[in-house]
């Protein structure tokens, strides 16, 4: 018996507007979680100490640093802020990412020192496509 319903294809189809909006809110809260670990990380003195290692000398770049990254993720957190401040944001986060890695390739750091980068990075780059999602969904709605 042949069925006569007809189905969509799933190709071209239209993701659910809750799913994306759920990932999105999922992933940048565990990205802005991270960024605001690594900030309060950073003023202590182990965070110092790792800057050190790193071959950064000055205290005043990862005060820098810390301060931007909790404005950054307050930039991607509150829905008042427009687009653009909101992709300059996305934007230093991944330069500040890429020269995690960059910086712990320059002292051949042990590979375990690799993975919160990395898995950081994953977090931005999910983070970043949902938001691109979202802006989409907006603005065909």
């Amino acid at each position: 018996m042949e069925s006569t319903m007809q189905h969509e294809p799933l190709v071209g189809a239209r993701p659910n507007p809750r799913f994306i909006n759920l990932a999105y809110w999922t992933i940048t809260v565990l990205f802005c979680l991270e960024m605001c670990f690594t900030a309060y990380y950073e003023f202590l003195p182990q965070g110092a100490q790792a800057f050190a290692r790193l071959g950064f000398p000055s205290n005043a770049f990862r005060v820098e640093l810390s301060l931007a990254k909790l404005v950054g993720a307050a930039a991607l957190l509150l829905p008042m802020v427009p687009a653009r401040l909101k992709e300059w944001a996305y934007a230093g986060f991944a330069i500040n990412l890429v020269s995690a890695l960059i910086a712990h390739t320059s002292i051949s750091d042990r590979p375990a020192a690799f993975f919160p980068s990395s898995i950081t990075l994953v977090l931005w780059a999910f983070s970043y496509y949902f938001w691109h999602r979202r802006q989409a969904q907006m603005a065909n709605a």
